[in-house]
């Protein structure tokens, strides 16, 4: 009988995450700091391709068949996985940037959302700021039940409670979940945005998940376009996605696609996020 990998990872293992983690991170960073308007999704794809080359890793995201790009790069009602085009950036878009690294065959994924300044319409980018930060809020109360959880589910009810504490009545895609992560971008177990009745695995040390809550505006229905990739909203509503690689070892825990390792995101729940040793 042939035996299931263990969805939990030896210390050597989680140190070895690291590396892939920040460098995902730095080409996030990148890719943040040249958002504008006029700026094509393609040529913050070449920003990202090209972080990630310098620091000696390669794509995760070229190494699923049929996708040929860096990031993915989701505009207003695309919600995830939007192919990088020549269409430049308008003022007031709301851009979810998904990137990801491999380094010596180990992964990091993380996701983070944009809005583009646009002083003519304050009310569009206030809107679109607050669906993002409503999402991110989200995605760290995730994180922080993390670190304290005895079962994965535990997560996805932090997030579905953070979201509904907004009041704005934003929807979580269900069809789209986060997952685990290591020698491949995605691994087991999946990592539900929303209450579920079976809570699933353990929460203990050499746990390593991708968090990434998806929310819009409306409703949380959606379709696949035409390109066979890119998710968008069925009644047009914005979309906002955020993700973090975050590992459980024996000293607490670490966000591993920020820079920081967590400490800011954290910081609201009285967590201290520790390196790995």
């Amino acid at each position: 009988m042939i035996g299931r990998r263990s969805i939990y990872k030896s210390p050597a293992q989680l140190r070895a995450m690291v590396e892939p983690g920040l460098i995902t991170a730095a080409a996030l960073q990148a890719v943040r700091e040249r958002v504008a308007p006029g700026v094509t999704t393609l040529e913050l794809d070449a920003i990202a391709a090209d972080v990630i080359r310098s620091r000696g890793a390669e794509s995760n995201f070229q190494l699923v068949r049929g996708y040929r790009h860096t990031v993915c790069a989701s505009v207003n009602e695309q919600v995830v996985h939007g192919i990088p085009n020549s269409r430049p950036l308008e003022p007031g878009d709301i851009l979810s940037i998904d990137a990801g690294a491999q380094f010596r065959g180990w992964n990091g994924d993380s996701a983070i959302t944009i809005v583009v300044p646009d002083p003519a319409r304050p009310e569009l980018v206030a809107a679109r700021e607050r669906l993002s930060q409503v999402t991110e809020e989200s995605l760290w109360a995730g994180i922080a039940a993390m670190a304290n959880a005895k079962r994965i589910g535990e997560i996805g009810d932090a997030i579905q409670t953070s979201i509904e504490a907004s009041a704005e009545g934003y929807g979580i895609l269900r069809d789209y979940v986060g997952h685990g992560i290591g020698r491949k971008m995605h691994e087991a177990p999946s990592v539900f945005n929303y209450r579920v009745p079976d809570l699933g695995p353990e929460v203990k040390p050499g746990l390593v998940l991708a968090i990434e809550p998806m929310v819009v505006a409306g409703s949380e229905e959606t379709f696949t376009e035409d390109d066979d990739w890119t998710v968008s909203t069925i009644d047009g509503s914005d979309g906002s996605h955020w993700e973090h690689s975050v590992a459980v070892h024996d000293g607490g825990i670490w966000v591993l696609t920020a820079a920081d390792g967590g400490a800011a995101g954290l910081a609201p729940y009285g967590i201290v996020p520790t390196e790995i040793g």
